[in-house]
C-alpha cells in the first residue's frame, strides 16, 4: 500500500485519525484498518491536523463515535463523511 495518510483502529470504527502533519482539503487519502489489516481510501472535506479524526461515513445528530472499537462520544452537530471530527461536532457522554 502507499504511505498511511490515516489509521483506522477497529472495523467497527466510523472515525480514523490522521497519522500525517495535516491532510487538505480534497486530498484523496490512503487509510490502513488495524484491525483486519486492510486498506481503504478516502477524499477529505476539510483541512485536519495531526492526532485529530476524519468521518469515514456520514453521521448525524446523536450517533455514536466509535474509535477502538468503542463509544467515544456523541455527534453534536452532522458531520458528513471525510470532514473533521473534533470538540466542536462531538461531546463526551459523560457530561
Amino acid at each position: 500500500m502507499a504511505n498511511t495518510d490515516i489509521i483506522i483502529h477497529d472495523e467497527k470504527d466510523n472515525v480514523g485519525v490522521v497519522v500525517i502533519e495535516k491532510i487538505k482539503p480534497s486530498q484523496d487519502c490512503n487509510c490502513w484498518v488495524m484491525g483486519s489489516d486492510k486498506s481503504v481510501q478516502i477524499q477529505s472535506k476539510d483541512e485536519i491536523p495531526l492526532g485529530h479524526k476524519i468521518a469515514m461515513i456520514d453521521l448525524n445528530e446523536g450517533d455514536t463515535i466509535l474509535k477502538y472499537g468503542h463509544d467515544i462520544g456523541k455527534v453534536v452537530k452532522s458531520i458528513k463523511k471525510g470532514e473533521h471530527v473534533h470538540v466542536h461536532n462531538v461531546k463526551t457522554k459523560k457530561w
